[in-house]
């Protein structure tokens, strides 16, 4: 059974390498800093994973981060993506992916307090060929994270939700593991920053050399009425998406620039589209 698993994940990495030869959605000028675009298959919640390749797809994203509990759909009907996954649904899931042109590169946001549940998750991407997973530790795992980092040689990208969350704000996580491997980073999401009151860009400054890979966004401005500050099409809120790229570059940050779009949901594709081209020619414009 083992040794079929692996024949069969070996020719759906065959189809995948072949479909990643095609156009990407990221620019050359991207690319030579060593940026890529993916999604955070979260931004599409109301359509099914199998749905969110479709549309990855449509947008020519290669690379997608899928949250747990994203319904699959298909033959799997309800079933969530996660580690209770079976190998079959595994290799299946990777294939569907590489027919696509869509790589699996992360998992996230994932939290728990169980070690063999880290367990798991560990398995889960190191059979699916994951880089990193973007997850929220509590404080008594770092241990167990961080051994199972080491072991699997897979990053792990700390997610900075809002207050309360525990890492809010980026020296809150920097205490945690900045005498730890450098294999544990984080996964920088510049809009929960801002929303919180906090500089983004000194919070990306704050965390040079320890940044993995963004959920990446710009977000509207503070609202009279307290409504939520939602995100907008990349250059037209109030994140300077210019000025973080330029940080960004100065730092020599190579990784994920993740798209987690969460507005307009269930008709995103065309704001996505623009977001995307914004950013290429942002980067083209820093090449000049």
């Amino acid at each position: 059974m083992k040794k079929r698993y692996k024949m069969l994940m070996q020719a759906a990495l065959c189809v995948l390498l072949l479909c990643l030869a095609l156009p990407s959605c990221t620019s050359k000028e991207a690319g030579q800093n060593g940026w890529e675009l993916s999604l955070q298959s979260y931004t599409f919640h109301k359509f099914t994973l199998l749905e969110a390749f479709d549309k990855a797809q449509e947008l020519g994203i290669k690379n997608m981060e899928v949250f747990p509990g994203h319904k699959i759909g298909g033959k799997w009907g309800d079933q969530t993506f996660g580690y209770d996954l079976d190998e079959a649904s595994r290799k299946e899931l990777f294939a569907l992916a590489a027919e696509k042109g869509v790589r699996i590169v992360g998992c996230g946001v994932f939290v728990s307090d169980k070690a063999e549940e880290w367990e798991k998750m560990f398995r889960l991407a190191k059979d699916m060929g994951m880089e990193y997973i973007s997850c929220e530790p509590p404080v008594e795992v770092w241990d167990v994270v961080e051994q199972l980092a080491e072991k699997n040689n897979i990053r792990i990208a700390v997610h900075n939700h809002p207050q309360p969350s525990t890492y809010w704000n980026p020296q809150l996580l920097l205490e945690q593991i900045g005498q730890r491997s450098k294999l544990l980073g984080s996964c920088a999401d510049v809009g929960h920053w801002n929303r919180d009151g906090l500089d983004h860009l000194e919070c990306l400054r704050t965390l040079e050399g320890r940044i993995h890979s963004l959920h990446f966004k710009d977000i509207i401005g503070p609202q009279p009425d307290g409504q939520e500050r939602h995100d907008v099409i990349w250059g037209q809120g109030v994140l300077d998406v210019k000025a973080m790229l330029k940080e960004l570059k100065r730092q020599n940050f190579s990784g994920y620039f993740t798209i987690e779009y969460e507005y307009n949901w269930e008709n995103s594709v065309p704001d996505i589209r623009q977001c995307i081209d914004y950013f290429n020619q942002a980067c083209a414009e820093m090449g000049e």
